[in-house]
């Protein structure tokens, strides 16, 4: 099945450096929820987290998370995008220099430890809050 198109007025909302929350899955079926910063990179999503994080742990047991990004201008609006992720190391914190620079306008400031990037490739999306014609 093709994936669906995010329409244009969506993706620059999700250009935005706007609140997200991150839902994954942990081994017992317990959904987890976390605040978290992202960033849109051509079609797919990139989460960057601490590599002692839980959320890795759980996310190499299932691969499949969702990410709800709330309209900084309306928190009421929303977008939410789920899909599988694959993980890879930020070695030289490339990417999560690009995500805190996305956020702050600085690079990130704790350079004592490992980072990891979760790539979100997006197979299915849905939206609150927006004109019917929006979406």
């Amino acid at each position: 099945m093709a994936k669906p198109p995010i329409p244009a007025n969506l993706v620059d909302m999700l250009k935005r450096p706007n609140p997200a929350v991150m839902g994954t899955v942990r081994a017992d079926g317990t959904p987890v929820t976390v605040a978290t910063w992202y960033l849109w990179d051509g079609g797919r999503v990139l989460v960057n987290m601490d590599a002692g994080r839980k959320r890795l742990e759980h996310i190499r047991a299932n691969p499949r998370i969702s990410l709800t990004v709330l309209d900084g201008d309306a928190w009421y609006r929303h977008v939410s995008v789920q899909g599988s992720a694959t993980l890879e190391p930020d070695h030289d914190l490339t990417d999560i220099d690009r995500i805190a620079r996305h956020y702050t306008g600085k690079p990130y400031v704790n350079r004592r430890r490992a980072r990891i990037n979760a790539w979100l490739d997006i197979d299915a999306y849905h939206v609150w809050g927006f004109r019917s014609s929006a979406a």
